[in-house]
């Protein structure tokens, strides 16, 4: 009973800000402090990018023939392979209670709870519970792409809290349960095998120097078998690989689903404005994530956060070669991890005072964005 009660509080924090984000779009508003807003009510909200994409997937499971018929997006049906199964599975399984549309909503909600809960659980390793509690509540909102995935159909919180869930149960060497998150995290977005190559970085690193001699080697290895759940992480994406050679007839259909996987050598080439998924050349804010990120690397390492500095250095090496303007949306995984890297600086009353001015542009900021990032459907009836 005394954890339900602790769990209230953060229920409370993960569902006040998406509620007060749909309050102008239930309400039909026309405007909000000079923002237009469309009139479709909680169908902007559902449209928002993927969602529908997602949904599509949840009434279907792959089905090319259904894929191509129900739904007229200027699709391939193997693009929908690069939306992984394990969210539109959760999305059905609710929609008998709530219709697919509000499953989504759902499941994304009950998503967000458990990714604050485990961010919440990360932080009392380091902080006071109030201090934990007040590093929650910032993590509720900012970034404010996170509060914008939050309050649409998305997979990040999802995926975002299986990240928290494998990496906290690997910092208290509960490699099984870090397994079984790290394997769903997989069947949620191909990213999450990253966290297989952070818990091998992180395992074999410290013993390199041991390991060239003959008599550790043995030794060595007898002590690594209780790492050998991890090897669930990449099975989580052959699984995800296995469905889709069941469904298309093709186990690297993922490959072919046309220009889903925005990775690109050489780094940086986010700043090629003519890119199909950049498009613009004011990328500024970029620099200042790329900084961020370094900064936090430098923090997890000086703290020796182990988990989170190889989890967090693996990622932000993927990121230099994400060619995508929504760049802040890829890195949301590590967003946690360099919160906790700052967590001094975000408790000072100057932060706290800097947070009272940011929550008014982070609100206005995510009602103008979920207003223009709608996918448009002229028929919502497969979807329902």
């Amino acid at each position: 009973m005394a954890k339900i009660k602790g769990l209230i509080p953060i229920i409370l924090l993960s569902l006040i800000p998406v509620l007060l984000i749909w309050t102008p779009f239930l309400l039909r508003f026309k405007t909000f402090w000079t923002i237009p807003l469309p009139q479709q009510g909680m169908a902007t909200i559902v449209a928002n990018f993927d969602g529908p994409l997602y949904l599509a997937v949840a009434k279907t499971f792959y089905n090319p023939e259904e894929l191509g018929s129900n739904y007229q997006f200027p699709l391939s049906n193997e693009y929908y392979s690069a939306h992984f199964p394990l969210f539109p599975l959760l999305i059905k399984l609710f929609a008998h209670i709530f219709g697919y549309p509000y499953s989504m909503l759902f499941v994304t909600s009950v998503s967000s709870i458990f990714a604050l809960y485990f961010f919440y659980q990360h932080a009392k390793k380091y902080l006071t519970k109030e201090n934990a509690f007040f590093l929650t509540a910032i993590f509720s909102f900012f970034p404010a792409r996170w509060l914008i995935v939050r309050s649409v159909g998305s997979p990040e919180p999802l995926f975002v809290a299986l990240i928290l869930a494998s990496t906290y149960f690997f910092s208290k060497k509960k490699y099984l349960y870090a397994s079984i998150a790290g394997f769903f995290a997989t069947m949620t977005k191909s990213p999450a095998v990253l966290l297989f190559i952070a818990y091998c970085l992180q395992i074999t690193i410290p013993h390199l120097r041991s390991f060239k001699r003959i008599d550790n080697k043995q030794s060595l290895l007898l002590r690594s078998q209780k790492y050998l759940p991890i090897l669930l992480i990449p099975l989580g994406l052959l699984a995800v690989f296995s469905i889709y050679g069941i469904r298309y007839g093709d186990f690297f259909t993922y490959f072919k689903s046309g220009d889903n996987i925005h990775l690109f050598f050489p780094p940086f080439q986010i700043f090629n404005y003519s890119a199909p998924w950049v498009g613009t050349f004011w990328l500024e804010e970029v620099i200042f994530i790329y900084t961020i990120g370094v900064l936090g690397l430098f923090k997890l390492y000086q703290e020796k956060m182990k988990t989170y500095f190889y989890f967090t250095l693996v990622f932000f090496a993927s990121l230099l070669f994400v060619a995508h303007r929504d760049l802040l949306r890829y890195a949301l995984p590590i967003v946690p991890f360099i919160l906790i890297a700052f967590r001094d600086t975000l408790l000072k009353k100057e932060f706290k005072i800097a947070i009272l001015v940011i929550i008014i542009p982070i609100y206005l900021y995510s009602l103008a964005f979920i207003s223009q990032n709608v996918m448009p459907i002229a028929n919502w009836t497969p979807f329902l």
